[in-house]
Parts: C-alpha cells; structure tokens; sequence
C-alpha cells in the first residue's frame, strides 16, 4: 500500500479505473479520518455519530466510483461534497435534527475574521446571525428552546436546511452544492435567516424586559 503514497488522489483514480482495486481500499483508509472529524460536525445535528460515519464512508466509496477528473474538481473537493451530502440525508432521515449548538457558544460578527476561523471549530459552530453584543455569546438554555421553536416556526424547509448545514460550519458555496440548489438562492436564505433570527432574539428581549 505505501507505494500509493507517491500519487495524488487524482492519478490514484486513474490507477483504480485501470484495474487496480486495491487503491479502493488504500483511498478508504487514507480518508476514514476525514470521514470522523466530518462526522463530528454533522452530529451537532442529532444523528448518531457511528451511523454518521458508516454513511460518511458510504459518500466516500460513491465519490470514488463517481469521480471524473474531466467533469469535477479535485477529488478531495469531490469527496467532500459526497460524504457531506451522504451524511445530510441520513441526518434527515433520521428526523432528529436538533439545533444543539443554540446551547452553547456562537460565533457573531459577520466578516469578522476572528469569527470566521470560530465557526471552523465544533466549540463555536455555527451562526453570525446575532448582534455584536457579547453578552449575546452565551444563550441560556430556556432561552435557547424559545429559540429553536422559533426557528421551527418562522423559516421555510429551505431555509432550516441552511440554517442546520450552517450550523455545521459550512459557508453558502458549500451549502448549495450539498442541497443542489444555486448558490444566488442560498446566500439570500442566510440573509433572512439572519434577519427572522434578529427579530426573534429582539422579541425574546422585549418579552424578557417586560
């Protein structure tokens, strides 16, 4: 197996197309750690972590039959779209998405850099969609649960797709592709999430200081 090292993922599947079945199994493992840490993200949603995986190595195989060097991106590019998308359907099927990171921190501040790089870590999955407020950084949990049945109540299906695939850490590109909606569609989606968040979390202040 470690001969395979010396080729990229892209002359691996040219090898593979060629007879070599063995890169199967070499491009599997090379990727089952990327599987686990995507895994980790998708949790956030309610799926099960071990189910999550299993359907992550699913995606990872179909982008490995699938791959065509003359049609897609990098294979990496290609293997993540796959496994994310793999993995979403299994969180939807499951129906126990959960919007679990509304009880922790969230990062804020769109096109604030030091937000950006939060919403790569699992700690600060998520959303800018808040104020600038620190204050805001911390949501207590009733807070929280008034907040997910908002959500519940006031966005689209669309729209609670982006919001979940969001709060995984994937930006609006990304989205789109995972959903196969047109990437227009899908920014203006976090656009009024953003603004039915905002006005929720007014409400909630309103009904708080009363």
């Amino acid at each position: 197996m470690n001969r395979y090292e010396t080729y990229s993922d892209e002359e691996l599947i040219l090898l593979l197309r060629d007879g070599d079945n063995r890169i199967i199994d070499f491009i599997m493992e090379k990727y089952k750690g990327f599987v686990r840490n995507k895994a980790k993200s998708m949790y956030l949603l309610g799926a099960d972590s071990e189910d999550l995986i299993q359907e992550g190595m699913i995606g990872l195989f179909k982008a490995v039959r699938d791959y065509d060097a003359g049609r897609d991106a990098s294979f990496y590019t290609f293997a993540d779209l796959c496994v994310s998308r793999q993995m979403y359907s299994a969180v939807q099927a499951s129906n126990r998405k959960k919007h679990a990171p509304l009880n922790s921190y969230v990062s804020i501040s769109p096109g604030n850099p030091e937000a950006e790089q939060a919403e790569k870590s699992t700690k600060y999955v998520g959303t800018d969609f808040w104020e600038r407020n620190p204050e805001e950084l911390i949501i207590d949990k009733e807070r929280a649960e008034l907040l997910e049945q908002a959500i519940e109540r006031e966005l689209s299906s669309f729209e609670k797709q982006v919001f979940d695939l969001h709060l995984t850490g994937m930006g609006y590109v990304q989205i789109a592709k995972v959903l196969g909606r047109d990437e227009k569609s899908t920014d203006n989606a976090l656009q009024r999430i953003r603004g039915k968040i905002r006005k929720v979390i007014s409400q909630l202040k309103k009904e708080e200081s009363q």
